[in-house]
Protein backbone atom coordinates (compact mmCIF):
# COMPACT_ATOMS: atom_id res chain seq x y z
CA UNK A 1 0.00 0.00 0.00
CA UNK A 2 1.23 3.09 -1.14
CA UNK A 3 2.07 6.38 1.53
CA UNK A 4 -1.04 8.06 -0.26
CA UNK A 5 -3.17 5.66 0.22
CA UNK A 6 -6.57 6.46 1.71
CA UNK A 7 -6.89 4.13 4.73
CA UNK A 8 -9.09 4.67 7.92
CA UNK A 9 -6.11 5.56 9.72
CA UNK A 10 -5.10 8.15 7.18
CA UNK A 11 -9.28 9.87 7.46
CA UNK A 12 -8.58 9.82 10.96
CA UNK A 13 -5.26 11.91 10.71
CA UNK A 14 -7.13 14.02 8.43
CA UNK A 15 -10.11 14.34 10.63
CA UNK A 16 -12.00 13.31 7.88
CA UNK A 17 -12.92 9.77 8.53
CA UNK A 18 -16.16 7.90 7.46
CA UNK A 19 -18.75 7.25 9.68
CA UNK A 20 -19.63 3.47 10.52
CA UNK A 21 -22.58 2.19 8.72
CA UNK A 22 -25.06 2.44 11.15
CA UNK A 23 -24.24 6.30 10.62
CA UNK A 24 -24.68 5.54 6.93
CA UNK A 25 -28.06 4.91 7.39
CA UNK A 26 -29.17 7.69 9.01
CA UNK A 27 -27.45 9.87 6.15
CA UNK A 28 -29.86 12.95 5.59
CA UNK A 29 -30.70 13.26 9.38
CA UNK A 30 -29.04 15.69 11.61
CA UNK A 31 -27.70 14.64 14.85
CA UNK A 32 -30.26 14.79 18.07
CA UNK A 33 -32.69 14.91 15.63
CA UNK A 34 -35.02 12.08 14.28
CA UNK A 35 -35.38 13.34 10.55
CA UNK A 36 -33.92 16.40 8.70
CA UNK A 37 -35.16 18.59 5.74
CA UNK A 38 -36.13 16.57 2.68
CA UNK A 39 -34.10 17.11 -0.38
CA UNK A 40 -36.04 18.19 -3.62
CA UNK A 41 -35.68 15.86 -5.86
CA UNK A 42 -38.00 17.70 -8.72
CA UNK A 43 -36.35 21.16 -8.12
CA UNK A 44 -34.37 22.35 -11.62
CA UNK A 45 -30.54 22.46 -11.28
CA UNK A 46 -28.22 24.93 -12.37
CA UNK A 47 -26.22 23.68 -14.97
CA UNK A 48 -22.50 22.28 -15.12
CA UNK A 49 -20.45 22.64 -18.00
CA UNK A 50 -17.63 20.07 -18.38
CA UNK A 51 -14.39 21.58 -19.05
CA UNK A 52 -13.23 21.73 -22.44
CA UNK A 53 -9.51 22.99 -21.50
CA UNK A 54 -7.14 22.75 -18.85
CA UNK A 55 -8.24 24.87 -15.73
CA UNK A 56 -6.61 26.23 -12.62
CA UNK A 57 -7.08 24.72 -9.47
CA UNK A 58 -9.24 25.72 -6.89
CA UNK A 59 -7.22 28.18 -4.80
CA UNK A 60 -6.51 26.76 -0.99
CA UNK A 61 -8.21 29.04 2.11
CA UNK A 62 -8.23 28.74 5.51
CA UNK A 63 -9.53 25.92 7.38
CA UNK A 64 -11.42 28.54 10.16
CA UNK A 65 -11.70 27.63 13.60
CA UNK A 66 -14.88 25.52 13.61
CA UNK A 67 -14.33 22.08 11.49
CA UNK A 68 -15.39 19.11 13.34
CA UNK A 69 -13.76 15.52 12.20
CA UNK A 70 -15.89 12.99 11.73
CA UNK A 71 -19.38 15.01 10.37
CA UNK A 72 -22.01 12.21 9.34
CA UNK A 73 -22.41 11.06 5.38
CA UNK A 74 -25.51 12.73 3.82
CA UNK A 75 -26.02 15.32 1.04
CA UNK A 76 -28.71 17.44 3.09
CA UNK A 77 -26.91 19.30 5.99
CA UNK A 78 -30.26 20.79 7.02
CA UNK A 79 -31.84 20.52 10.53
CA UNK A 80 -35.08 19.64 10.90
CA UNK A 81 -37.08 23.16 11.60
CA UNK A 82 -33.80 25.25 10.58
CA UNK A 83 -34.41 28.73 9.11
CA UNK A 84 -33.27 30.45 6.58
CA UNK A 85 -33.33 30.05 2.62
CA UNK A 86 -32.96 26.62 1.40
CA UNK A 87 -29.97 26.10 -1.01
CA UNK A 88 -29.15 23.70 -3.57
CA UNK A 89 -25.64 23.51 -4.97
CA UNK A 90 -24.50 21.03 -7.07
CA UNK A 91 -21.22 20.66 -9.14
CA UNK A 92 -18.19 18.62 -9.44
CA UNK A 93 -14.95 17.99 -8.71
CA UNK A 94 -12.54 17.32 -12.02
CA UNK A 95 -8.99 17.47 -12.46
CA UNK A 96 -7.35 20.32 -14.39
CA UNK A 97 -7.68 18.39 -17.73
CA UNK A 98 -11.03 18.27 -17.27
CA UNK A 99 -11.16 15.26 -16.01
CA UNK A 100 -14.12 14.00 -13.31
CA UNK A 101 -12.76 12.45 -10.15
CA UNK A 102 -14.71 9.94 -9.03
CA UNK A 103 -15.10 9.00 -5.00
CA UNK A 104 -13.83 12.52 -4.11
CA UNK A 105 -14.84 13.49 -0.39
CA UNK A 106 -16.90 16.37 -0.10
CA UNK A 107 -17.10 17.73 3.26
CA UNK A 108 -19.34 21.18 4.12
CA UNK A 109 -19.56 23.29 7.26
CA UNK A 110 -21.34 26.32 7.54
CA UNK A 111 -23.08 28.70 10.01
CA UNK A 112 -27.11 28.64 9.93
CA UNK A 113 -29.53 31.50 8.80
CA UNK A 114 -28.32 33.13 12.12
CA UNK A 115 -24.60 33.19 11.75
CA UNK A 116 -23.67 30.80 14.33
CA UNK A 117 -22.33 27.30 14.00
CA UNK A 118 -22.83 24.48 15.83
CA UNK A 119 -19.65 23.63 17.63
CA UNK A 120 -21.38 20.57 20.06
CA UNK A 121 -23.45 18.51 17.22
CA UNK A 122 -23.66 18.43 13.35
CA UNK A 123 -26.04 21.01 12.47
CA UNK A 124 -25.14 22.45 9.05
CA UNK A 125 -22.26 19.51 8.48
CA UNK A 126 -21.66 16.82 6.05
CA UNK A 127 -19.45 14.94 3.81
CA UNK A 128 -20.56 13.08 0.53
CA UNK A 129 -18.92 11.35 -2.04
CA UNK A 130 -18.66 11.98 -5.95
CA UNK A 131 -20.49 9.78 -7.83
CA UNK A 132 -18.52 8.24 -10.87
CA UNK A 133 -18.68 11.52 -12.96
CA UNK A 134 -17.53 13.46 -10.30
CA UNK A 135 -20.83 15.27 -9.09
CA UNK A 136 -22.14 16.53 -5.97
CA UNK A 137 -25.52 17.46 -4.44
CA UNK A 138 -25.26 19.60 -1.52
CA UNK A 139 -28.68 20.67 0.22
CA UNK A 140 -28.81 23.55 2.87
CA UNK A 141 -29.23 27.39 3.66
CA UNK A 142 -28.04 30.43 2.89
CA UNK A 143 -25.44 31.00 5.50
CA UNK A 144 -26.22 34.19 7.37
CA UNK A 145 -23.26 36.69 8.79
CA UNK A 146 -20.69 35.57 10.58
CA UNK A 147 -18.93 38.65 12.23
CA UNK A 148 -16.54 40.26 10.57
CA UNK A 149 -16.92 37.58 7.39
CA UNK A 150 -19.16 37.68 4.40
CA UNK A 151 -21.41 34.97 3.80
CA UNK A 152 -19.37 31.43 3.07
CA UNK A 153 -19.32 27.66 3.22
CA UNK A 154 -16.36 25.82 3.89
CA UNK A 155 -15.40 22.81 1.78
CA UNK A 156 -12.61 19.99 2.19
CA UNK A 157 -12.00 18.29 -1.04
CA UNK A 158 -10.17 14.94 -1.32
CA UNK A 159 -9.69 12.52 -4.33
CA UNK A 160 -8.77 9.12 -3.24
CA UNK A 161 -5.20 8.53 -2.41
CA UNK A 162 -4.00 12.04 -2.33
CA UNK A 163 -4.06 15.76 -0.21
CA UNK A 164 -6.84 17.52 1.50
CA UNK A 165 -7.66 20.73 -0.50
CA UNK A 166 -9.34 22.93 2.00
CA UNK A 167 -11.15 25.84 0.74
CA UNK A 168 -14.61 28.44 1.19
CA UNK A 169 -17.35 29.42 -1.35
CA UNK A 170 -18.56 32.97 -1.36
CA UNK A 171 -21.86 34.38 -2.62
CA UNK A 172 -21.94 36.72 -5.67
CA UNK A 173 -23.41 40.59 -5.06
CA UNK A 174 -22.49 40.74 -1.73
CA UNK A 175 -21.56 43.70 -0.33
CA UNK A 176 -19.32 42.05 2.50
CA UNK A 177 -17.32 40.79 -0.02
CA UNK A 178 -15.17 43.62 -0.46
CA UNK A 179 -14.46 43.64 2.97
CA UNK A 180 -14.02 40.04 3.83
CA UNK A 181 -10.11 39.54 3.96
CA UNK A 182 -10.65 35.66 2.93
CA UNK A 183 -12.49 36.51 -0.09
CA UNK A 184 -11.52 35.06 -2.96
CA UNK A 185 -13.35 35.54 -6.65
CA UNK A 186 -12.50 32.44 -7.98
CA UNK A 187 -14.67 30.90 -5.15
CA UNK A 188 -17.87 32.74 -5.99
CA UNK A 189 -20.96 29.97 -6.80
CA UNK A 190 -21.49 30.46 -10.31
CA UNK A 191 -25.55 29.96 -11.57
CA UNK A 192 -27.05 32.00 -8.74
CA UNK A 193 -30.56 32.14 -8.79
CA UNK A 194 -33.96 31.80 -7.57
CA UNK A 195 -36.07 29.00 -8.16
CA UNK A 196 -39.53 28.31 -6.13
CA UNK A 197 -38.23 30.51 -3.36
CA UNK A 198 -34.78 28.21 -3.27
CA UNK A 199 -31.82 29.66 -4.12
CA UNK A 200 -29.44 27.22 -6.68
CA UNK A 201 -25.57 27.58 -7.76
CA UNK A 202 -22.90 25.27 -8.74
CA UNK A 203 -19.55 25.49 -8.32
CA UNK A 204 -16.69 22.66 -9.87
CA UNK A 205 -13.48 22.11 -7.27
CA UNK A 206 -10.89 21.60 -9.58
CA UNK A 207 -7.85 19.81 -8.14
CA UNK A 208 -3.98 19.48 -9.04
CA UNK A 209 -3.72 15.90 -9.40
Amino acid sequence: MTELEITRRRLLELGLALPPLAALAGAGRSAGSAKASAPVASLPLAPTPAIADADDPTPELTEGPYFTPNSPRRRSIVAAGAAGTRLTLTGRVLTTAGKPVARALADFWQCDARGAYDNDGYRFRGHQLTDAEGRYTLFSVVPGLYPGRTRHIHVKVQAPGRPVLTTQLFFPGRSGNARDGIFDPECLLRGWRLVKGRRVARFDFVLDL
